[in-house]
């Protein structure tokens, strides 16, 4: 029994070294002699960057070209590209100033060759740039920041903000990553009275870790809103013309136009949402499934500041999984009218939404984003109250499918308005 233990031992043994000689035998050796350098190096600044230009060497074995610079946070970074290419761009720069980079042949064994060093100074990097166009504007129970990436370079913008109610205070930071030419973002549910203002600081950051300095934005008071209350709400039959525009159908198969202004959201167990079935247009059947018209007598007047729009999910029992939120069957882009007493004719389009499409989420966080609606405001670049009105018109445009451009929204599941009573 003791000899069949140590033959087991020893066999064990055999079995992970050859193992191990297998798992190294690929491995390069970084040995033998090494490239020819590369020459006749040129550069052409970039934002944030520069593109080397050079010529490789001619050994038989070359396999790539690497670049190299460490930052002022003696961070080293390393660019690459193949033998068969004669540029190399490399970025990460903080700042217009000189930097050193240095650049090797590397062949098949990853033997490096001599470096050459470039002294090379690039353009204003991306990431201040975005700094330089942040636009902060306060909104309704909230604040949004605009900013501009010309560039689309991955950033993330960091908002401090802090503000004292009933004698406490609080302080907050969000983060949002983008790579957008332009975008906006909001920071919502603040709900401040005009004597609890809010004081706003960023910070810009890029995918380098090169990060401005704090920029104050001062403080400001918020807008102020009420969620307008539905029960004197009132929908015209499907068909009906209001100033020449018809209301949806929108009873088809499980679908009620009702369920629309119920405030109760569809979940995948209850069917409360409206579905067109694709009688768009007129509400004719063979007239096409887009754009359509969901009209609502608001049953007094309001000056209108921003709604939500919850989408049908129809995702199952558990509500844990995406379902239909942000895809097939759900509306895209939308517009926003109002009735204008005074011309006796609708108003608008007063804006045209389009709903973004969230990336990187789980199923879980796409419920609870769906769940939770989106946002749009009637003035976005100028946030304000539209004229009293009585009658409020939603007009579907396009689904999500095909990046906005088909026109397969059938359903809607639930429209929220805010804004105040009119004195009139």
């Amino acid at each position: 029994m003791k000899e069949m233990k140590y033959l087991l031992f020893a066999l064990s043994f055999l079995l992970c070294a050859n193992a191990c000689k297998e798992e190294g035998r690929y491995e390069p050796e970084r040995s033998g002699n090494p490239p020819g350098k590369v020459s006749g190096v040129t550069y052409e600044p970039l934002y944030g960057g520069v593109k080397l230009f050079y010529t490789v060497p001619a050994d038989e074995d070359l396999l790539q070209v690497e670049a190299e610079y460490t930052n002022e946070q003696n961070q080293t970074f390393l660019f690459s590209s193949s033998f068969y290419k004669d540029s190399l761009s490399v970025y990460g720069f903080s700042d217009v100033k000189e930097y050193t980079v240095s650049l090797y042949a590397v062949n098949r064994n990853g033997v490096r060759s001599e470096p050459v060093n470039v002294m090379v100074t690039p353009l204003e990097p991306a990431y201040t740039r975005v700094a330089k166009s942040i636009d902060v504007k306060p909104g309704f129970s909230s604040f949004l920041v605009d900013w501009e990436n010309e560039l689309q370079q991955n950033i993330n913008v960091y908002i401090d903000f802090s503000y004292t109610q009933d004698g406490t205070s609080y302080s907050f930071t969000n983060v949002f990553s983008s790579n957008l030419e332009t975008d906006r973002r909001f920071v919502n549910d603040l709900y401040l009275s005009s004597d609890e203002p809010v004081h706003v600081k960023i910070r810009v950051e890029d995918s380098y870790g090169n990060i401005t300095e704090t920029m104050d934005q001062g403080q400001f008071t918020l807008l102020e809103d009420i969620r307008i209350p539905k029960e004197n709400w009132v929908l015209p039959n499907a068909n009906d013309s209001i100033g020449g525009i018809p209301m949806c159908f929108g009873d088809g198969l499980e679908g009620r136009n009702r369920y629309v202004i119920d405030d109760v959201i569809d979940r995948g167990d209850n069917l409360n949402f409206m579905h067109t079935n694709s009688r768009g247009r007129t509400g004719r059947s063979a007239d096409g499934n887009m754009p359509w018209n969901f009209i609502i007598d608001l049953g007094d007047y309001y000056e209108l500041s921003r709604i939500i729009t919850v989408q049908r999910h129809s995702g199952g029992l558990a509500n844990v999984n995406r379902g239909q939120y942000y895809q097939s069957e759900n509306v895209g882009i939308f517009r926003l009218y109002i009735w204008d007493d005074e011309t006796n004719s609708w108003s608008g389009p007063i804006n045209e939404h389009t709903i973004p499409v969230p990336m990187g989420l789980s199923e879980i966080e796409f419920v609870r984003l769906g769940e939770a609606g989106d946002m749009a405001y009637f003035y976005p670049d100028n946030p304000q109250y539209t004229k009293p009105t009585r009658w409020f018109r939603y007009e579907a445009v396009k689904g999500f499918s095909g990046n906005y451009t088909l026109e397969d929204a059938n359903c809607l599941s639930e429209i929220t308005l805010f804004g105040r009573k009119a004195n009139k």
